[in-house]
């Protein structure tokens, strides 16, 4: 396992396409050049940041927001590690756009605060939140992992 991610860690950043957003923080990737015998496709997990579940207050602005950034867009992708899920953590670029920041920028991510972009990311939310654009227009806004721990709890 740890060789594992040791592997995805150092690895190149490959291209290819977004063929589906499945939420504000994880798509399905169609690499470019596929080996024989892997998987057609990754489903992908944008490092560094958490967005809104679905059904959770801006979840849908934050899938709407992913999808008009990547939705069958040509992006390179580095990975970061491989999760319990089997999801390929990574980072994403469109042109230019570093996605994953990008998210936290318009305010519809929560930024990490630990990985190799933290520092910039905690940077961005606090601009997000200062500005109060995305779910900082909220006073008081459900982090996801507090949403779906609340969201698992049995009903009393």
């Amino acid at each position: 396992m740890l060789f594992a991610l040791a592997a995805a860690a150092g690895a190149a950043p490959v291209a290819g396409v977004v063929f589906v957003v499945i939420d504000g923080d994880t798509v399905l990737f169609k690499p470019d050049h596929s080996s024989p015998g892997s998987r057609a496709f990754l489903k992908l997990r944008l490092a560094d940041i958490d967005a809104p579940e679905q059904d959770q207050p801006h979840g849908k602005a934050a899938t709407r927001a992913l999808s008009a950034l990547l939705l069958n867009q040509r992006v390179e992708a580095d990975t970061v590690a491989i999760d319990t899920y089997g999801r390929t953590i990574a980072r994403i670029r469109v042109g230019a756009v570093r996605v994953n920041q990008e998210m936290v920028r318009r305010g519809l991510a929560w930024a990490s605060t630990r990985g190799g972009d933290h520092h910039d990311l905690l940077a961005l939310q606090r601009e997000a939140r200062r500005q109060r654009i995305g779910l900082w227009q909220d006073a008081a806004p459900t982090p996801p992992w507090a949403w779906r721990r609340a969201q698992s709890e049995p009903a009393s």
